[in-house]
């Protein structure tokens, strides 16, 4: 199953809780604080691979949670820091934020024996333990007052579609970015010793990592997008002229989900070519496919309108072009401002050069009925310049390539 449109939701981990430790040593008097610091909790990384197609991997999973720090120990131990979660995504890949960063964790019943004796871990989740701070938490608790934490998981964070916001677009390979970022590791005891302080009971609680709702968005990468009517010719023209493989078949909606493959030239040039499941009337209203793939060609630099122009399925060469402009300026007029290319397929049939020559004189025809000068009706009336082709026969093919090539460079 082909997904380019996923949301899920992350955590970063939390960072190690600080360590309460004094070195207990034979023949060694007084030791002094050695608690060890947390480690720090695991990232969430996202990397464009170009070995990944698509986002199915998200569609079953979609959580990606990152391991905590380890809390700090006696005898200076640090805490080992969790390693980040590094996730592979295609290359052109945007990722729109749904929720804003939130650093909040449950509370923690840690509680090291040698640290100071009564205090709040609800309250103090991520703050820093400081001299006279537990007398006044344990007094706020006994008279009600004292803050209280809520726990929020990542599958309560409510997404918010009409504030989605683009924090990346992953459009090279190996390109990252952090999405959320663990917590730092809490202090040991040992960080707070000084010379007037020389046993120290306070430490830190690791700070929590961050968590927030996304919503992944693949756009394919291409140069050329092919656009037509479903049982144009689309998937035979890219399988003849490209590396790709696509299902042919002789009957509309063969191809499901979008299709990219490699022109190569002799002289080592490279032009990537998706073929776009078929447009048909209606599509913006959900006939069809809709509306769901177009934006694999937001991307492109040129668009080929692909025709039947031998009208196999009952349809007009003419009304097709008119209806496939008309279906995307409904999405998004800015596609309508890309350089465009008409390719006549299945000149090979009976019907098709009949039909071309009637599909250039309406292309040709002056759209006003006000009365023109004959300079400018000769003017109005110029050949529309159409590529005949056969994708099936192989005709015409090496001519489009070309026009290709000298579109693109």
């Amino acid at each position: 199953m082909f997904v380019d449109k996923v949301k899920i939701r992350v955590k970063a981990g939390d960072g190690g809780n600080g360590s309460v430790s004094f070195r207990r040593e034979k023949y060694v008097d007084r030791g002094g604080p050695d608690g060890g610091d947390g480690g720090k909790g695991g990232d969430i990384v996202l990397v464009a691979d170009k070995n990944v197609t698509d986002l199915s991997d998200f569609y079953y999973q979609p959580r990606v949670v990152a391991k905590h720090g380890v809390h700090g120990r006696g005898k200076n131990c640090f805490g080992r820091s969790a390693k980040n979660i590094v996730v592979k995504l295609p290359i052109g890949t945007q990722v729109f934020r749904l929720t804003p960063p939130i650093k909040q964790r449950a509370p923690s019943n840690y509680h090291p024996a040698a640290a100071t004796e009564v205090f709040d871990p609800a309250s103090t989740v991520g703050m820093p333990f400081t001299p006279g701070r537990a007398k006044q938490l344990a007094l706020e608790a006994r008279e009600g007052t004292a803050a209280t934490t809520t726990t929020v998981e990542p599958a309560d964070i409510a997404p918010e579609i009409s504030d989605r916001e683009l924090i990346a677009d992953l459009i090279e390979d190996g390109q990252q970015f952090v999405l959320a970022k663990g917590g730092r590791g809490g202090r040991g005891n040992a960080a707070f010793k000084s010379s007037i302080h020389q046993a120290p009971r306070e430490f830190e609680y690791g700070e929590p990592g961050e968590q927030l709702g996304v919503e992944l968005e693949l756009k394919t990468l291409a140069d050329v997008g092919l656009v037509g009517f479903p049982n144009a010719g689309k998937s035979t023209l890219i399988s003849k002229i490209t590396n790709a493989h696509p299902k042919v078949a002789a009957y509309p909606f063969t191809t499901l989900t979008p299709n990219v493959g490699i022109l190569q030239y002799d002289d080592f040039t490279r032009i990537r070519i998706a073929d776009i499941p078929g447009l048909i009337e209606g599509a913006h209203r959900g006939r069809g496919l809709g509306h769901d793939f177009l934006r694999h060609i937001e991307r492109c630099q040129l668009l080929v309108v692909i025709l039947d122009m031998a009208g196999v399925d009952g349809r007009k060469p003419y009304d097709d072009h008119q209806q496939l402009l008309a279906e995307l300026k409904l999405y998004n007029p800015e596609i309508l401002k890309k350089k465009r290319l008409i390719v006549a397929n299945k000149m090979d049939l009976p019907e098709a050069k009949k039909n071309l020559a009637a599909f250039k004189r309406k292309m040709a025809a002056p759209r006003t009925r006000k009365p023109k000068l004959p300079r400018e009706k000769a003017r109005a009336r110029l050949t529309v310049r159409v590529l005949e082709i056969s994708a099936l026969a192989g005709v015409g093919l090496e001519k489009l390539k070309l026009e290709l090539h000298k579109a693109l460079t």
